[in-house]
């Protein structure tokens, strides 16, 4: 274990902890109407974990907008996107579910004394924190120390985030070997590979245990109820080698 005793555990949001079914992708349509005027005939794939801006900029493409207009267009549907979520606040209580196990493994992590759990998610800031407190589960996570997509949009990248202001917050050098990240798709395994953590699958989402353990993830549960068993894996991927 690290001298300060610490672990950064960064979890992810979307088909982790909770489903919002068609929501986000309504919020695309909206959006993608209102800054271009017209219908979007193609929407981002669902469940990938890929990072809002990547997704608003496919969306943009992939619907017909020339590659000359992303630059100028881009920047809005980013800032309108947390609008248009806002507006669906009843729609995500009462059309998302919690995950099996989420409610019970967030309580526990958070009760650890050594744990600081946060999130690290493809989610914009606000969407993020949208989603969290419909469902009650913000206080069962630092989120001023979370890594977003508004922050940027190579999600490797949010890793450093998340560790640079834990490490500000908390005083403890947060690196591989003290952060673990918990999340369903094969981009939250990226993330980790590229971003230096070690990873815990969960196969609550698009991607099966044998897609997210052949990606790399380090452990892999089939869901979050097993609370004995996380415990276990965050220790198992947090120890130093001896």
């Amino acid at each position: 274990m690290t001298e300060s005793g610490q672990i950064l555990v960064l979890w992810d949001i979307d088909r982790t902890l909770l489903y919002v079914g068609d929501i986000d992708r309504q919020v695309y349509r909206e959006t993608f109407a209102e800054i271009v005027g017209r219908t979007a005939e193609r929407l981002p794939a669902r469940g990938t974990g890929v990072t809002m801006p990547l997704a608003i900029r496919s969306l943009l493409l992939d619907n017909g907008v020339p590659e000359t207009e992303i630059p100028c267009l881009l920047p809005l549907m980013v800032e309108l996107l947390p609008q248009r979520l806002a507006a669906h606040a009843m729609d995500l209580r009462e059309q998302g579910v919690l995950l099996p196990g989420a409610v019970a493994a967030l309580k526990t992590v958070h009760a650890q004394s050594r744990y600081v759990p946060t999130v690290v998610t493809g989610n914009l800031e606000p969407n993020a924190l949208l989603k969290l407190e419909a469902f009650d589960l913000a206080g069962y996570l630092d989120t001023e120390i979370g890594g977003y997509s508004s922050d940027n949009d190579h999600r490797p990248s949010l890793v450093g985030v998340a560790q640079k202001r834990a490490r500000a917050k908390y005083g403890a050098d947060f690196t591989r070997s003290n952060t673990v990240i918990i999340g369903d798709s094969l981009e939250d395994v990226r993330t980790g590979l590229e971003g230096g953590a070690p990873v815990i699958g969960v196969a609550s989402g698009k991607t099966s245990a044998e897609e997210l353990q052949s990606a790399g993830a380090d452990v892999v549960l089939d869901s979050l109820e097993d609370i004995p068993l996380l415990l276990d894996a965050i220790t198992a991927v947090t120890c130093e080698p001896s």
